[in-house]
């Protein structure tokens, strides 16, 4: 291999070794005694075995020169660039994590984002949108708990559910035999994906846009909620499942928390004096965001009552509040 060497007084050695073949390692050590060594070589199943073994005998060569002084000797997997399926996204907290991913369902950019739909080995068909996980067909624990995990009588009951266009929630809800539930959801393109590959999770609901107890709006949900506010309609449940950032087609605030607060406010508006709003929330680790999101509870039009639980969501691989915020609304007489 060809080797090129770089020393610093105060800053270490580099070496850089290129083979013929086109791979190459960097070996990096510092001054403080950290070592690192990188080595990248191009995809195949015999080259990848032959760098495992190359690795194994460099670990091991590594331990015989420290003469046990080494502290720790730690050995990443490899991470695999430039593949046909991208199986690297990150968690809500910025740590990125790689999905067991084999298959490439569905990638459609619509008007709002983009939409994929991957299959994982563990988790089935994985809803992305814009780089976001959504939700996999293994999430059932995410359903249930943004309904109000199982505590909740929906019989007989109208229910408003903002995004959702997964199915996930609409399913579960028509199962509970309410009066009606309207769900407004902005992309039909999330609608179209998701019922022909995402059927676990919704089972038939998104076949047809109206069914017996249920309809389905194909439009942006501040106009429909200031619509239904002025029309004095009102819900036992508003259920809150749109996008971390919710798409608008005209957003009319300055900041993602005042558009959030528009939302809150709106959905306030249209519950009933004993009705309920569920929302998610963030991973547990963002704790800052969590009390931001509480303290726009405490800006409302009218003094809400809080709760929250968290819940381990199977595919997002962390805790998640989905603050399963219920929001009781208060309402102070006029």
């Amino acid at each position: 291999m060809t080797e090129s060497v770089h020393t610093w007084q105060d800053h270490g050695y580099l070496a850089t070794y290129i083979n013929k073949n086109g791979s190459f390692a960097n070996l990096r050590i510092y001054p403080h005694g950290l070592v690192l060594l990188d080595l990248q070589s191009y995809d195949g199943d015999a080259q990848g075995k032959e760098v495992d073994s190359l690795l194994n005998k460099v670990e091991e060569r590594m331990k015989e020169l420290s003469q046990d002084s080494t502290e720790r000797v730690k050995r990443l997997p490899p991470i695999v660039r430039g593949g046909a399926i991208d199986r690297y996204w990150p968690t809500a907290d910025g740590r990125l994590v790689e999905y067991d991913i084999d298959k490439v369902v569905y990638d459609e950019d619509s008007p709002y984002q983009n939409i994929k739909i991957l299959h994982s080995k563990q988790f089935g068909n994985i809803l992305i949108l814009s780089g976001d996980v959504n939700l996999a067909e293994s999430d059932l624990a995410y359903t249930r708990a943004i309904m109000g995990s199982g505590k909740e009588d929906y019989s007989g009951k109208d229910v408003l559910i903002l995004g959702g266009g997964d199915g996930g929630i609409l399913c579960e809800i028509v199962k509970l035999k309410p009066k009606m539930v309207t769900m407004v959801e902005i992309d039909q393109m999330v609608i179209d994906g998701c019922k022909k590959y995402m059927r676990k999770t919704c089972g038939d609901v998104l076949d047809n846009l109206k069914g017996d107890c249920y309809q389905v709006l194909i439009e942006d949900c501040i106009p429909v909620l200031k619509r239904y506010a002025k029309e004095g309609r009102e819900f036992d449940y508003v259920i809150n499942d749109l996008t971390a950032v919710p798409i608008s087609t005209s957003p009319e605030e300055d900041s993602t928390w005042e558009f959030l607060r528009l939302i809150l406010d709106l959905s306030m508006k249209v519950l009933k004096q004993d009705g309920k709003y569920f929302t998610q929330g963030n991973c547990v680790n963002l704790t800052e965001a969590l009390s931001l999101y509480e303290e726009q509870l405490g800006r409302l039009y009218c003094p809400v009552e809080f709760s929250k639980e968290i819940v381990c969501v199977p595919s997002y691989l962390e805790l998640y509040p989905l603050t399963t915020s219920s929001c009781c609304p208060v309402r102070t007489p006029m």
